[in-house]
């Protein structure tokens, strides 16, 4: 097995990691497509903020696994990080509806699976200012995601604020 890391942007180079507004409603930021002949075995995600992302209300960020593609920018093979230099490059399907970032249409999911979900409290709604989460799986519980499936990191956040977000996985 090898392991990789993405986010939702272009990989760095000469500039830093570009944060992606969220926008006002549902949003997919992250899309990893697996391919008819792998599956992968997700490790850790997480995500940060640049602001809260509402005065008022909380928002949510999900990781779900689903049979519908998003409208994504497709990431380039660049993006998807090898943890180990020497291992081969990943083998996810990089397009507009496979593996990207910044969804600019949702699509119509009807098989989903929630593996985790996390709050991003308002300022004014018990939030204290924290702006980001970060979990990693248990060897035992670490979630599988099918062939031909996606892998999402989705927002719904009452006002736009910057998310930089990340998924590690092997495959």
């Amino acid at each position: 097995m090898h392991r990789y890391k993405i986010f939702n942007a272009p990989m760095a180079t000469t500039a830093a990691t570009a944060k992606v507004t969220t926008g006002t409603n549902i949003k997919t930021m992250l899309q990893i497509a697996t391919p008819s002949t792998r599956q992968i075995q997700l490790i850790s995600w997480g995500y940060s903020l640049d602001a809260s992302p509402a005065t008022t209300s909380t928002g949510i960020v999900e990781l779900i696994q689903t049979d519908v593609a998003a409208t994504v920018t497709a990431h380039v093979a660049s993006g998807v990080q090898p943890l180990d230099p020497n291992a081969p490059a990943s083998l996810m399907t990089l397009s507009t509806t496979g593996t990207g970032y910044t969804a600019s249409g949702e699509g119509t999911p009807v098989g989903t699976r929630l593996f985790d979900a996390a709050q991003a409290p308002g300022l004014t709604s018990g939030g204290d200012g924290i702006n980001g989460y970060s979990y990693q799986f248990m060897p035992d519980e670490r979630p599988i995601v099918g062939t031909s499936k996606f892998l999402r990191v989705r927002v719904t956040f009452a006002a736009a604020v910057n998310m930089l977000c990340w998924v590690t996985w092997d495959e």
